[in-house]
């Protein structure tokens, strides 16, 4: 138990975007809705991962996101995102939010760099000896370059502060290389689409993109693809989930939220842009399949 959370009974996390206004300052207002919205689907919300663009922001708006979500004293616990490519950084950063009420961070591998076992090894170490919290590592080789070596998950994972890991390759075979180098860690999907297939393979749960959009609907997905008992789901849900991927996470989503009235502009900072996504009736499209199922 963390702050009277359990984060194992937190199947979804919904991996927060960053509301911008029309001058691209974050939307404090507008974000204080979302963790509204995710509350009342009990979603646990991750702050600050590459779905909420947490690399394009500087630090101070980084700290007011953190500190602004906090004061909200949601219903629902609270990751925060650990990113980027200098570890004394990431060390302060960790240092900063241990302060916070927050209850988790999610670990990123280091970016461009490209470390091997041994490296990712020390990397990792580092930021969970330095964690008064649970964390989440991350695996995502298509934005960090490299993937964590399984012989890292080996070295770490009796580690008292490593609790979960989030698998985004979208390789079943990688996800099944980590379970059996580390039966007791919690693997999430970090793919949507994906989550029927790795329930299936003994992942615990979801952290999504598409809960952005849907917070009830991916919940009651997430809860059904771990049921096992709806064979239909990933063609169900599949191209919806795709049309949220067209162009890079996450340009679509926001398209989509704006669409939906939620976000009063669709701005990401550069060099994002929502001018990449020309062609939007797939995710108009994928927005009236998803609101009418059941």
């Amino acid at each position: 138990m963390i702050n009277n959370f359990n984060l194992d009974d937190y199947a979804l996390w919904t991996a927060l975007v960053t509301p911008f206004d029309q001058q691209g300052n974050v939307d404090y207002d507008t974000l204080t809705t979302l963790v509204s919205e995710q509350e009342a689907a009990q979603n646990g919300i991750l702050l600050l991962g590459s779905t909420g663009e947490g690399l394009a922001l500087t630090l101070k708006e980084q700290q007011a996101i953190v500190e602004h979500v906090c004061q909200l004293k949601p219903s629902v616990p609270l990751m925060v995102a650990v990113g980027g490519s200098n570890l004394a950084q990431q060390k302060e950063w960790v240092s900063y939010c241990n302060q916070l009420p927050i209850h988790s961070y999610l670990l990123g591998s280091p970016l461009y760099a490209k470390p091997g076992a041994v490296g990712q090894t020390h990397w990792y170490e580092s930021l969970l000896n330095e964690s008064a919290h649970p964390c989440m590592l991350y695996n995502v080789p298509g934005r960090s370059g490299v993937s964590i070596p399984v012989q890292t998950i080996e070295n770490l994972q009796a580690h008292p502060k490593l609790w979960a890991l989030k698998e985004a390759s979208g390789n079943i075979t990688q996800f099944e290389a980590y379970r059996q180098a580390a039966p007791n860690l919690a693997l999430y999907s970090g793919d949507d689409a994906l989550m029927p297939y790795f329930a299936q393979a003994g992942a615990k749960g979801l952290v999504s993109v598409a809960a952005n959009a849907w917070p009830k609907q991916t919940h009651e997905f997430v809860k059904r693809s771990l049921s096992g008992q709806h064979p239909n789901l990933f063609a169900q849900w599949t191209r919806a989930i795709n049309s949220l991927f067209t162009v890079a996470n996450p340009i679509p989503v926001k398209v989509l939220m704006h669409q939906q009235g939620r976000l009063s502009s669709p701005l990401l900072r550069p060099p994002l842009t929502h001018l990449e996504l020309t062609q939007t009736d797939c995710i108009t499209t994928a927005n009236d399949t998803i609101l009418s199922w059941h």
